[in-house]
């Protein structure tokens, strides 16, 4: 009986292991880099293999704002119809970026919905080390090529404070 305790208690902790979320997953505020006020909040989540990241609240202007500014169409994107007609809010901006390592996806693109301008997107979690990282960070890297981006750190948040901007 001992034996088959044993085995059970084992099998859920590894079990649990297996299906551990990856750091980069959750909810998300953006910051300005030059001001450092936030201006969205964001879910971060798996599907299948891939990343992907939606808008839950903007700073700041309308939840209802179409991304007008956007184009009708971009390869790769995750979901059908006409981008510019989409909501800011609620609408995968971040997608199809695959897992490097626990903690570091790449691969994908980002659609800022402000400009309609596409990027190449890495994620990297940077966890709180009480020195550099005072909370757990999310760095969004957006590239337009040959390693020409910027990066804004985006701060680990409840589902609730990524859906209250406005």
């Amino acid at each position: 009986m001992r034996k088959i305790a044993f085995f059970v208690v084992v099998f859920v902790f590894v079990s649990g292991l297996c299906f551990a979320a990856d750091p980069a997953e959750g909810f998300w505020i953006s910051m300005d880099e030059k001001s450092g006020k936030a201006t969205a909040g964001w879910e971060i989540y798996t599907v299948g293999d891939k990343l992907f990241g939606k808008i839950l609240s903007v700073a700041d202007h309308p939840q209802t704002d179409k991304a007008t500014k956007c184009k009708d169409a971009y390869p790769g994107f995750p979901v059908q119809g006409k981008v510019s007609e989409m909501s800011v809010v609620g609408t995968p901006w971040i997608f199809n970026l695959a897992l490097d390592k626990p903690g570091s996806w790449s691969g994908g693109q980002i659609i800022d919905p402000n400009d309609g301008n596409l990027y190449k997107c890495k994620i990297t979690f940077r966890p709180q080390d009480g020195k550099k990282y005072l909370k757990d960070t999310l760095e969004m890297r957006g590239e337009i090529g040959l390693g020409i981006g910027r990066s804004q750190y985006w701060q680990k948040c409840t589902r609730e404070e990524a859906s209250a901007l406005r």
